[in-house]
């Protein structure tokens, strides 16, 4: 009786699954048919008559001036440089700015001029990715998110190639199975990481894992369960890109292990703005009045400032040779808000707590020209962020010429700070002592040794230059338009 009853419950479950399962297909697909006739309709014709290739980029943060945004700029003038008959666009959520006004920023911040006009689609729903809106399960939120926002990309124009440079991996198949594109995507850091799983498997307490969480067995599991059903929907979305380019080789071993795309993965080194650096003269340290260490990134909580200021306090606790001269911590960096104002605040009062106040100095939203002053005077560039996806602040203090101590993680320790055609280029380091212990040695070797692990530093740093990745990206994208 009760199998009788359960076939006559599953039968008819079944029959409707499968006829609902047919009428979302053909939903789909009639949605697919119609946008490519809304192609058609918005499609122009060049100068030689004929149709160009629309190339699009999602970023919806265009023109905020990082690094990211640095890669995109470099990307559109290399497709510039190469095709022809292509039309670039940018789909963004600056709607404060013209696009204009996003193209005088990018050559003011970083020298990028194109060669040819590009289109911006100017979107209205970017606050569908910004965290904020999601207090709890974020991750996900700003995923679905940036699907509805894909898709109001997708309505006001539909390209022949799709490139995602942010990171949005979910809009991936919208473009490739609904738009009917051949897409691609440029991956600064995941969405998701194993190293993510294991804070929450281990209790471990870090900036995106919080005490409450770590404090309960139960919230662990949970928050760990859900961890592992978005990484699986993450790699079943990165899967469908035609071309995958990652920044480092720390990005790439967690890509492969999510995506499982190897055949279409590449290594591609951000563009790092090293010429600049470059002119800055290389030469033995002479009359040295005062030392100083360097730190260079923003004011945000992985970045690990109170790693810093522990460490350098450590480091005058020990017994430094009276003849050496006095030491500096110097810490440049941006401040985007309040919140990384009264981040700055607490650090100011953990340098008082150590006694180090008078020997801590903060730089904040310095111009290009003093960071090159500063970094020109340093001895020791200082970087603490733990697992850093890549680490451009460390290729340009190496670059500058100071000795960079990094953390023993992420880029910095798979790409950066390594040997250069067997010598040595810089140091690592993971926890106060290390990080103490190692800066009492570089400031214990004589100026010559310094010269000569500064001299290596910066022949190793032309690997990350504007024109090194220019031909490594056109390699990837080469696919794409075929």
């Amino acid at each position: 009786a009760c199998f009788r009853l359960l076939c006559s419950l599953l039968i008819p479950a079944l029959f409707l699954s499968g006829i609902l399962c047919v009428c979302l297909f053909v939903l789909l697909w009639g949605i697919r048919l119609w946008i490519q006739q809304r192609k058609k309709q918005l499609a122009s014709v060049g100068k030689d008559g004929k149709q160009p290739l629309v190339v699009a980029f999602f970023h919806p943060y265009c023109n905020a001036g990082g690094g990211g945004e640095r890669v995109l700029w470099c990307a559109i003038r290399a497709l510039q440089k190469k095709y022809k008959n292509i039309t670039c666009v940018v789909y963004t959520g600056d709607r404060d700015v013209t696009g204009e006004d996003i193209i005088t920023g990018a050559l003011r911040r970083f020298n990028i001029k194109l060669s040819h006009p590009m289109k911006f689609v100017f979107l209205e729903k970017r606050y569908l990715v910004e965290a904020a809106l999601y207090p709890y399960f974020t991750l996900l939120g700003q995923s679905l998110g940036s699907v509805l926002l894909g898709w109001e990309a997708l309505l006001k124009c539909v390209p022949d190639i799709y490139i995602d440079s942010m990171g949005y991996a979910f809009t991936l198949p919208l473009f490739k199975y609904i738009g009917d594109c051949r897409v691609g995507c440029y991956v600064h850091y995941p969405t998701i990481s194993t190293d993510m799983l294991s804070i929450v498997r281990n209790q471990d307490t870090r900036f995106n894992n919080a005490a409450f969480i770590t404090n309960s067995p139960l919230f662990s599991k949970f928050k760990l369960v859900y961890y592992y059903l978005f990484a699986f929907l993450y790699g079943l979305v990165g899967s469908c890109s035609d071309v995958v380019m990652v920044n480092s080789s720390w990005t790439l071993n967690h890509i492969l292990s999510l995506w499982r795309a190897a055949a279409c993965t590449s290594v591609v080194y951000p563009p790092c703005d090293v010429q600049a650096f470059l002119d800055i003269p290389l030469e033995e340290e002479k009359n040295v009045t005062e030392y100083s260490v360097v730190s260079v990134s923003q004011f945000r909580p992985e970045k690990d400032h109170p790693l810093q200021i522990r460490a350098f306090a450590k480091l005058l606790e020990k017994k430094r040779p009276a003849r050496q001269p006095p030491l500096k911590l110097i810490l440049i960096g941006g401040c985007r808000n309040q919140q990384d104002e009264e981040r700055v605040n607490n650090l100011r009062r953990l340098c008082e707590e150590l006694g180090v106040g008078e020997d801590v100095t903060f730089r904040i939203n310095i111009p290009f020209e003093e960071l090159k002053q500063q970094l020109a005077k340093a001895t020791i560039g200082l970087h603490t962020m733990w697992n850093e996806h890549f680490g451009i602040g460390v290729v340009e203090c190496m670059a500058a010429g100071t000795v960079i101590l990094a953390h023993n993680s992420g880029g910095p320790k798979l790409d950066i700070v390594v040997p250069y055609e067997g010598h040595i280029t810089g140091f690592l380091a993971e926890n106060e002592d290390s990080y103490a212990e190692t800066m009492a040695y570089i400031l214990s070797l004589s100026p010559e040794q310094r010269l000569e692990i500064r001299e290596n530093a910066r022949q190793s740093v032309h690997r990350f230059s504007d024109r090194h990745f220019e031909e490594t990206f056109l390699l990837s994208v080469e696919p794409l338009f075929k």
